[in-house]
């Protein structure tokens, strides 16, 4: 069954109101964009910011009498008047949609990322399998990749490692993987727990050489590596915590983090990294060092 999306194109302080207009009007679902290209890489700890110019779409069932329907979203928002469209949308098996689009990732001579969907293009290098779920980290973000990229470059052989913010567990398995003898993971969201814990199952990993913890619970032991690609505004102010929890010449790598916020880290982290490596993928970079 195909069904009808509503697209306004409205401001940043409107878009709250037919947001609000378009679930009390029957909205299956609602969707705010970005509409003229002006994205927001960092919200600020606790802001849900929106875009000054937003397009907000309501998903409708195919059978709904849309003029009543638009008059309805336009009266329950207080709005006399705004530039809406009417759209077709086909009606798709979209979890399969999702999974065509996602390919195996090359991070390195002999090793790929592949979807745990897909054969891995080369059986004889180490291939991650991987099922993101709900969790951050598939490999196709900048960041992400940057942090594999460096990873696949490294002797990892016996070492211990925290993948702090673990996401889908993506760089903590990489590193058991590459050599690691052990990672500990850990995240504020449960579903990152979740997705972390499936994938080491998907690889055949022992799930003891990766327990993973949410942070008030994360043992505080000292690690040869420290692997964190999270948010540039958290990685500043994780600066002493991560530190700590570095053995001296043990390495960090850092991502997550825009080009213009390099020199915010580079002097959170200076007291405690010797920096070894910048590397930039698009807007982004991944930070590596040692330990002093």
């Amino acid at each position: 069954m195909p069904w009808l999306q509503l697209r306004i194109n409205t401001t940043r302080e409107l878009a709250p109101r037919f947001e609000f207009a378009l679930a009390k009007s029957g909205a299956m679902a609602v969707t705010l964009e970005d509409n003229a290209d002006h994205p927001i890489f960092e919200p600020a700890l606790g802001e849900t910011p929106l875009w000054q110019e937003t397009r907000i779409t309501g998903l409708f069932e195919a059978d709904i009498d849309t003029e009543l329907t638009l008059s309805t979203v336009m009266q329950k928002a207080g709005v006399a008047e705004a530039q809406s469209h009417w759209h077709i949308l086909e009606d798709k098996d979209w979890e399969r949609e999702w999974m065509s689009h996602y390919a195996p990732i090359q991070c390195g001579d002999k090793f790929w990322i592949c979807p745990s969907w897909t054969a891995p293009p080369d059986a004889s290098a180490v291939n991650l399998m991987l099922d993101p779920g709900l969790a951050f980290g598939t490999g196709t973000h900048p960041t992400t990749f940057l942090c594999l990229q460096w990873l696949a470059q490294q002797n990892l052989t016996g070492i211990t490692a925290i993948d702090y913010g673990c996401g889908s567990g993506i760089l903590g398995i990489a590193a058991l993987l590459l050599g690691a003898h052990s990672v500990i993971g850990t995240d504020i969201d449960p579903q990152a727990v979740l997705a972390t814990q499936e994938n080491v199952r998907r690889n055949t990993l022992d799930a003891q050489r990766f327990p993973v913890y949410f942070p008030e619970k994360c043992p505080q032991q000292a690690c040869d590596l420290i692997l964190a690609n999270i948010l540039a505004g958290p990685l500043v102010e994780l600066a002493p915590t991560l530190s700590k929890l570095l053995k001296v010449g043990g390495k960090l790598c850092l991502s997550g983090v825009l080009k213009t916020q390099q020199t915010a880290l580079l002097d959170a982290y200076s007291p405690w990294l010797e920096i070894e490596n910048i590397s930039e993928k698009e807007e982004w970079i991944c930070i590596t060092g040692q330990r002093r």
